[in-house]
């Protein structure tokens, strides 16, 4: 399998121009066979589990917490959407006209690649200013419960591992992943926007690199490109898995259910209720009970 291609210039000099399209078609049937794997191998362990789910009541110990919880503000999920379509156009755009749809794909691709950096751009500020920073960042505690959850995957023990923050550790490293990915098709793709002609001005493709440097940017850029159809197909499976759907519903209206975030999550590291005072009743309905609460993310948010 050949990782890139390479032409000879005008002046016999054998130059990067992409990547091999055999790293696109890689990660294509990487992304479904992770997918099956995944599948066989989550059924065989509910065959062989019981079916019960550990005590909720602990976790609500000692908290009043509301009847829903507010997981996605409606500025997150309109962001989440418009991303995603950006980044569904943009492989669409990039990939199709390689197996032989072909169609005015250039002005599309780029104008995709403009909404999906301005979306992103927006995410990080928002991130920064108004939210926790560090809150898909991984700490001591993701880093033990994913040692746990990997040994349950490799051996036949099942240990309860710790609950989550409001981010498990699984969704953090997609979401690194995703990051670099992203931003690394981003950012070539903006350069490679001084090579043809668009509404910001006419093609400029001699001003900053030469053809090495070009074939260089053309590589990267590739290779954003095939990690996210890996990531793409591995986010999609995900989010319509009956066991996930709690999840994905959120970034529909916004909310998860008390049960749902009993069932997933700690308290003490995603804080959404009041430490109820001593003598109160556990769990007792309050105020808090009826609201729409977001939490403060993980641990100090």
């Amino acid at each position: 399998m050949e990782l890139w291609r390479k032409l000879a210039n005008p002046w016999g000099q054998e130059v990067l121009i992409g990547i091999s399209w055999d790293l696109m078609w890689a990660a294509l049937v990487f992304g479904l066979g992770f997918v099956a794997v995944h599948f066989v191998w989550a059924r065989a362990k509910a065959n062989g589990t019981s079916g019960s789910d550990h005590s909720e009541s602990n976790s609500s110990k000692g908290w009043n917490l509301p009847v829903k919880v507010l997981r996605h503000a409606i500025s997150e999920r309109v962001f989440h959407w418009l991303m995603s379509a950006a980044m569904i156009v943009l492989l669409v755009t990039a990939f199709f006209p390689i197996v032989g749809v072909q169609f005015a794909w250039v002005e599309i691709h780029w104008i995709a690649g403009l909404v999906l950096a301005v979306t992103i751009l927006y995410h990080i500020i928002q991130a920064t200013v108004w939210q926790n920073f560090w809150a898909m960042w991984i700490d001591k505690d993701d880093i033990k419960a994913g040692k746990l959850e990997l040994n349950n995957i490799l051996s036949k023990d099942e240990e309860e591992a710790p609950k989550a923050g409001k981010y498990p550790v699984d969704h953090k490293l997609f979401h690194h992943a995703a990051s670099v990915a992203g931003l690394l098709a981003i950012a070539t793709g903006l350069l490679m926007m001084l090579r043809i002609d668009t509404w910001f001005g006419p093609a400029d493709p001699d001003r900053f690199f030469s053809d090495a440097q070009w074939g260089v940017v053309y590589v990267l850029h590739g290779l954003g490109g095939v990690g996210l159809i890996t990531l793409v197909i591995t986010h999609i499976y995900f989010a319509v898995r009956p066991d996930k759907w709690w999840i994905t519903k959120s970034m529909f209206f916004g909310w998860i259910t008390r049960d749902d975030y009993l069932k997933h999550h700690d308290p003490e590291r995603w804080v959404v209720g009041k430490k109820e005072a001593p003598g109160q009743e556990e769990g007792g309905a309050g105020p808090a009970d009826s609201r729409l609460t977001h939490g403060e993310g993980n641990r100090a948010t």
